[in-house]
């Protein structure tokens, strides 16, 4: 019987390795059971941040409506319960962009969160 290598298999799998590790510091990059170890984890860490961002974002969302609800004179809590009493549904993301870029808008919508709580109360 012949005896079997796997070299084509085993040096496309070690190409794709090392394409993956392109790019990364000193060994890490060229020497293919270090590359190995630095991919696995790298796939680790973009499959965990994938998730992380997503809530990395909706805090940051979070605190530039508070910022500018403040600057209204209501907390965070406050001004998303008025929008919910009266009725406003924009999430979060909208409601950064709106804090930012158009002040007044977001004056208007904390106004009118601000009067939907005086009513509820």
């Amino acid at each position: 019987m012949s005896r079997v290598t796997h070299s084509v298999a085993r040096g496309a799998r070690k190409k794709k390795v090392m394409v993956l590790a392109k790019g990364f510091r000193g060994r890490n990059s060229t020497t293919y059971r270090n590359a190995e170890r630095r991919v696995v984890k790298a796939l680790q860490y973009a499959y965990r941040d994938r998730r992380n961002r997503k809530r990395d974002f909706r805090r940051l969302w979070i605190q530039r409506i508070n910022a500018a609800a403040r600057i209204h004179g209501l907390t965070y809590g406050r001004f998303i319960n008025g929008l919910k009493i009266s009725g406003v549904e924009l999430n979060r993301k909208v409601l950064a962009e709106l804090a930012v870029h158009d002040p007044e808008a977001f004056k208007a919508l904390a106004d009118e969160a601000q009067v939907a709580l005086t009513e509820a109360a």
